[in-house]
């Protein structure tokens, strides 16, 4: 079997329909196709179509409620908790979203935090949604497996935590941070493992501290946080931010959905909306944004370097290109989703139109 090239609403598809198999409402399986498929146009492919077989197999093992009632459960002018039932996390984060963004419209800014949720996918998909309004967002999430211990320790008390934020410009691509707080997401290491590729060193250490670079020893080890111990601290704050905030898990309380397909895993997200129309001109501000990425691209170069990049650049970029050229799907995950498609009785993937 070969690598298959697929076209996004090929992808799209293909996911909606394994959703409606396993019972989710055909509004539902087509939104998480949707923001999955999208997942894979921006390049995050370790946290697009590459999922689904673990979502699959939680859904099937009775971890995750298909038909949730998806509920504001704390709220004020600004700031609100959305109770997600258990239900798929990109459905209880594209509703949290949506709310924030409301909210800031008439309060200038909204925070807007989750519980009960589920793996929503790359972080900068919500922290995207807010630039339609020419807003600026700011993600959080809990990790939904612990791979990172305090700082000098060996217990895993902490995750990747992932944090984005999203930029409005007027002609440039948007500004886009989107980052673990270890130096590499769980799911890279998960797609190295699948490509069959050793991962680079600093990604993660074995229990002894020594470079672990092959990924599919990756239990043997945990991963490495940005800048050391800052990394640490960091990881720690967005959880508390994330997580126990909202009354959603942290620390022991996370569930590790990668090896567990019965247990609800609580986890917590949160989404900051600001509308910069609270603080002066939409329009001259965007344009500042633009004058400082020209003058970050205009900035003399190191020896050797072509260009300096601004962050959401290349992942710009990997969308233009794999909207216009499709998606390459490695043939090992492709194997892996044939599987699913004969388990649900539905087309593969290749048979999707």
């Amino acid at each position: 079997m070969s690598d298959l090239n697929v076209t996004p609403k090929q992808l799209s598809a293909y996911i909606t329909t394994a959703f409606r198999a396993v019972g989710l409402p055909e509004a539902d399986a087509r939104t998480i196709g949707e923001l999955m498929a999208e997942a894979d146009v921006q390049g995050s492919d370790g946290h697009g179509v590459i999922r689904v077989p673990v979502y699959i197999r939680r859904i099937l093992g009775g971890a995750v409620n298909v038909t949730p009632n998806i509920r504001v459960v704390e709220e004020r002018a600004a700031t609100a908790v959305v109770d997600g039932d258990n239900g798929m996390g990109h459905l209880v984060m594209k509703r949290a979203t949506e709310l924030a963004i409301e909210k800031a419209r008439h309060c200038g800014i909204a925070w807007v935090g989750s519980r009960y949720s589920n793996h929503a996918g790359p972080a900068s998909l919500y922290a995207r949604m807010p630039l339609a309004h020419d807003m600026v967002a700011l993600y959080f999430a809990v990790g939904n497996a612990n791979h990172l211990p305090p700082w000098g320790g060996l217990d895993m008390l902490l995750s990747t935590n992932p944090i984005a934020v999203a930029i409005p410009t007027d002609r440039e691509p948007p500004v886009v941070l989107d980052m673990a707080t270890t130096v590499a997401a769980f799911g890279k290491v998960k797609a190295k493992a699948m490509l069959g590729q050793m991962m680079p060193e600093g990604w993660m250490v074995d229990r002894q501290g020594q470079p672990l670079l092959d990924p599919r020893r990756k239990d043997e080890g945990f991963l490495l946080p940005i800048g050391g111990y800052k990394g640490y601290g960091l990881s720690m704050i967005v959880g508390l931010l994330a997580g126990t905030l909202n009354g959603a898990a942290m620390g022991k309380e996370v569930v590790d959905f990668n090896n567990d397909d019965t247990s609800m895993t609580n986890t917590g997200q949160a989404i900051c909306v600001i509308d910069p129309a609270a603080f002066g001109d939409v329009q001259a501000f965007k344009q500042r944004v633009d004058q400082l990425v020209g003058d970050i691209h205009a900035s003399e170069r190191m020896p050797g370097v072509d260009q300096i990049w601004v962050p959401g650049e290349q992942s710009h970029l990997k969308a233009l290109h794999n909207r216009q050229h499709g998606i390459t799907v490695p043939a090992s995950l492709v194997r892996e989703l044939d599987a699913v498609a004969v388990q649900l009785g539905v087309p593969t993937l290749a048979q999707t139109p």
